[in-house]
């Protein structure tokens, strides 16, 4: 049994972004689950980046058993009305168990791109980091070239955060280190597949089991033999299979110690 903590099948199933779902769109997600569970992932974590497609992950979450919801404000998501955005993404955590949601992100920060607002980034993790605890609800964080940032906004809150996840590491040793200790789980998707990221894989051989959680991000970032096509949950088992290699464990102990994970980390029976 393997799950799928981080995954965006609202954007697959769609061609636009940050647009509602239709009823359409949502019964066409039914093949990439089934597709998913015929390859052993059980559970999927659907991620939100901005208001509306927090209600879309909520949409799937509630149509889907086997789903679940995370609603946030992706830091590129993250503009001058986000507050506006945040307010409708409180109503919706106020109904928590009813619209599936277990998790408050992706959040944080992320200066890739040129023309980000580093204090408006700042003041939106800070709000959903504060609705995380609030709630007791996991929290995934987005952080991408932003190793310093991300580390001096977190240590604002050390001994507070209980249940969070890393999503998508890719920084060093000393950062992963940094975040177990403050009580992350680090997220590992097929990046850790591409023949460049001996360092990722060097950090993952180090980390113990009881601290990773597996991930997909999909659509985006695709394992090394499906590079430039659209990356898909059912792809999670070939993380698992990487994992297990590189660390020397079967692939069974993989998925057990990290669904165990997931669902600690989301309050998952």
């Amino acid at each position: 049994m393997l799950t799928d903590t981080h995954c965006h099948i609202n954007v697959m199933v769609k061609k636009s972004f940050d647009a509602p779902l239709t009823i359409a769109e949502i019964k066409s997600a039914a093949p990439i689950i089934h597709d998913a569970q015929k390859h052993g992932v059980t559970i999927i974590i659907n991620v939100g980046t901005s208001a509306i497609e927090s209600e879309n992950c909520v949409a799937l979450a509630r149509e889907y058993p086997s789903l679940y919801a995370t609603v946030g404000i992706h830091p590129n998501d993250c503009t001058a009305t986000w507050q506006k955005d945040f307010a409708h993404i409180k109503k919706l955590v106020a109904q928590k168990e009813e619209n599936k949601i277990v998790g408050i992100g992706e959040c944080g920060i992320d200066r890739h791109y040129p023309g980000y607002d580093l204090q408006r980034q700042n003041d939106a993790f800070r709000a959903q980091i504060d609705l995380a605890l609030e709630h007791n609800l996991g929290l995934v964080v987005h952080s991408r070239d932003a190793y310093d940032e991300t580390l001096r906004t977190l240590e604002e809150y050390k001994g507070q955060i209980k249940k969070a996840t890393m999503h998508c590491f890719s920084y060093d040793q000393a950062f992963a280190d940094e975040a177990i200790a403050m009580g992350f789980f680090i997220g590992i998707d097929a990046p850790i597949t591409y023949p460049k990221n001996d360092a990722l894989r060097n950090v993952v051989k180090s980390l113990d089991l009881r601290h990773i959680v597996l991930e997909t991000d999909a659509p985006f970032l695709p394992p090394q033999e499906f590079r430039g096509k659209q990356n898909h949950p059912k792809y999670l088992a070939i993380v698992a299979q990487c994992i297990s290699e590189l660390k020397k464990e079967s692939v069974e102990s993989v998925a057990q110690q990290t669904t165990k994970n997931a669902k600690l980390l989301f309050g998952l029976e």
